[in-house]
């Protein structure tokens, strides 16, 4: 809903305010996690063309649905009405503005990074609805091997580190 630059803040906000929470459990779970819609391919403009056809719009207009407590900009329909269907100069602009993963492995990988520069643990990604089984596969493999190896380089998981440290 936010793009990297509008969140830098609350994450840091967030990592420095539970620096001294108290926890409920065993450790304080100091995580970040962020998802964000992400479409790889090996082209930019295959990724661009899947983005097209898959249906983002939809998804967009069920997050503020389902969503009531976000605020709603201005130009989001209330429901049952939906976002335009998205264009090329709109993945386009939401790529430009870090509101979408969307592109070669490479410019995925940069992508990712910038919110790992931002002060996010964790990068889910939501893979959207209306692409292809075989567009979602290439996607989650080209992120398997050419994105995570770059940013996920230590075998232990923080959060076990975290549950080690407690014990």
């Amino acid at each position: 809903v936010q793009k990297v630059s509008d969140m830098e803040w609350v994450v840091e906000s967030y990592k420095n305010a539970v620096k001294d929470a108290e926890p409920v459990g065993a450790f304080v779970n100091d995580n970040v996690m962020v998802t964000s819609t992400a479409i790889c391919a090996e082209t930019h403009a295959e990724a661009v063309e899947i983005a097209v056809g898959g249906g983002l719009n939809y998804l967009q207009s069920l997050l503020f649905r389902y969503h009531d407590t976000f605020p709603r900009p201005e130009g989001i329909p209330e429901w049952p009405q939906l976002l335009p269907e998205y264009t090329e100069e709109i993945v386009e602009l939401l790529i430009a503005e870090e509101l979408m993963i969307c592109g070669d492995p490479d410019e995925v990988l940069k992508q990712c990074r910038r919110w790992d520069r931002a002060g996010a643990d964790q990068l889910s990604f939501g893979l959207p609805i209306g692409i292809s089984p075989e567009d979602t596969m290439n996607t989650i493999r080209l992120i398997g091997e050419h994105v995570i190896p770059q940013i996920d380089t230590d075998p232990v998981h923080r959060t076990s580190r975290m549950r080690a440290a407690a014990n």
